[in-house]
């Protein structure tokens, strides 16, 4: 729900936040949306921690004031949306925003919605985005919103680099105790978890979404040393794929892949899809600054936004 503070304060400044499970970007705009500073944190998805999500954002936005030349700020100036990995999760959502400074407005949605809007600028279109984690969505020329997968790691999140990593571990504990043959994926995996079967063990028990994420790059290192590397990537762009498919059946929206590993794997999606694609327009800051102008509008406050 929006925060909002005194409704006769001008808001000196707009805040656009990308927060997901391997960093935070946050953007600040002037009221006319042009960007004056920028800064990066650590993650601030929902389901790492409220507490860690709040702390890194914070940390970006003084980085991103201090980018700007401006050291005294007052929140009570300033309008923020949030595109977050988690606001799914209504219990995290509640709590985030029950430890929110007292902004002039906040505006929480969803990080695949925020990427959404920045990359097609507002307009329809689909997006299918993978980095630690996977989502689609799509927003509709009638206005509908439609959202597949993000359900998380470890039961979801497919194609994306935490279930590339945790597909490829699979294969070097089946490696590792004879049930499959040990070729260069198995054996930098294991390398890179410690060495040896019981280390492996270990790394595993501490392991989480951006641990496991992290093993990702190995898979695309070893694609043409391993057919099983090759293998798992293949399965990766069918599952993105598939999640493109469920957002537009009909393929009338233009697609946009988002991600490290989206990017990575375009070249092994169907042709009909790779057709679909085109660059975008921005990024999920852009989306979330959009986010909060549209939103600054449609209360009709915008008159109180600094000309």
């Amino acid at each position: 729900m929006p925060q909002t503070s005194s409704k006769n304060r001008a808001i000196r400044f707009l805040i656009g936040v990308d927060g997901g499970g391997s960093g935070t970007r946050v953007r600040v705009c002037l009221p006319d949306s042009h960007c004056i500073g920028y800064g990066e944190a650590g993650p601030s998805g929902l389901g790492q921690g409220i507490e860690q999500a709040w702390r890194h954002i914070v940390e970006a936005l003084t980085q991103a004031f201090s980018d700007a030349g401006e050291t005294k700020v007052s929140y009570a100036d300033c309008a923020i949306g949030l595109g977050l990995a988690g606001t799914e999760v209504a219990a995290w959502r509640d709590e985030f925003l029950l430890a929110a400074p007292s902004f002039f407005q906040l505006i929480l949605d969803s990080d695949a919605y925020t990427s959404l809007l920045g990359t097609h600028g507002g307009r329809p279109g689909a997006i299918v985005a993978a980095g630690t984690g996977s989502v689609g969505a799509a927003l509709y020329p009638d206005g509908r919103r439609v959202s597949v997968g993000g359900w998380g790691f470890p039961v979801g999140d497919e194609g994306s680099g935490a279930w590339l990593g945790l597909a490829a571990m699979r294969e070097a504990q089946r490696a590792a105790d004879g049930r499959t043959k040990s070729g260069a994926l198995a054996r930098r995996i294991t390398a890179a978890t410690g060495g040896n079967a019981d280390a492996m063990q270990r790394w595993c028990v501490a392991a989480g979404q951006h641990a496991y994420a992290q093993l990702a790059p190995i898979v695309f290192d070893c694609k043409d040393a391993d057919p099983q590397a090759a293998m798992l990537l293949d399965r990766a762009a069918a599952e993105l794929n598939a999640i493109a498919i469920a957002l537009d059946p009909a393929g009338d929206l233009p697609l946009a892949l988002l991600g490290s590993v989206g990017r990575h794997l375009a070249t092994r999606l169907p042709e009909a899809t790779r057709m679909r694609c085109v660059a975008p327009a921005g990024d999920a800051c852009d989306g979330a600054v959009h986010l909060i102008r549209r939103t600054l509008t449609a209360y009709d406050i915008d008159k109180r936004i600094d000309p």
